[in-house]
């Protein structure tokens, strides 16, 4: 097996664009640059988001419950991607219970190695029998955190393994 050389992925979610919020912080921006990837768990809210980060890096997005019906059709739910020899689950994790108990549910059939989940704006850096669990919490509506968030996944042969940001 050919080894994978590090690959570096950024990760945000509930970014809610378009109301109150008008554009993405020059931080977040700023820390994207240079990732390989980035990975949106949803709310997106207006798609031109994913065309500004698309400007930076390739761009993964799966659709949360404040997107529209454009935006669920475009982009679905539930998404596994490979990464190298890993298989990482994106979802937003909205619906009944905790958003980490509903991204567990959504991929408790499949083989992933990572999950990337959102909705509660809380960031999470976990792994759970064996699979890494993350949320990046969100970088325009920290709600009841002291700082705005994201997460950036660093990927090789030897595993997966993830840092939530602050600003």
């Amino acid at each position: 097996m050919v080894d994978i050389r590090l690959m570096i992925i950024g990760v945000i979610s509930d970014t809610h664009i378009g109301g109150r919020i008008k554009d993405l912080p020059k931080e977040l921006l700023d820390g994207l640059r240079g990732v390989d990837l980035i990975i949106h768990a949803g709310d997106i809210l207006k798609d031109y988001v994913i065309y500004e980060l698309e400007e930076i890096a390739p761009v993964e997005a799966v659709a949360g419950n404040n997107d529209d019906y454009y935006i669920h059709d475009k982009l679905g739910i539930k998404k596994i991607i490979d990464v190298g020899k890993f298989k990482i689950g994106i979802t937003h994790g909205n619906g009944g219970g905790s958003a980490l108990k509903r991204a567990m549910a959504m991929f408790a059939r499949d083989k992933v190695d990572c999950v990337i989940f959102g909705h509660s704006h809380i960031p999470y850096n976990e792994k759970i029998d064996g699979v890494l669990y993350v949320n990046p919490g969100s970088p325009t509506d920290k709600r009841t955190q002291k700082q705005y968030s994201y997460a950036i996944l660093k990927v090789d042969d030897s595993g997966i393994s993830a840092q939530i940001r602050y600003f």
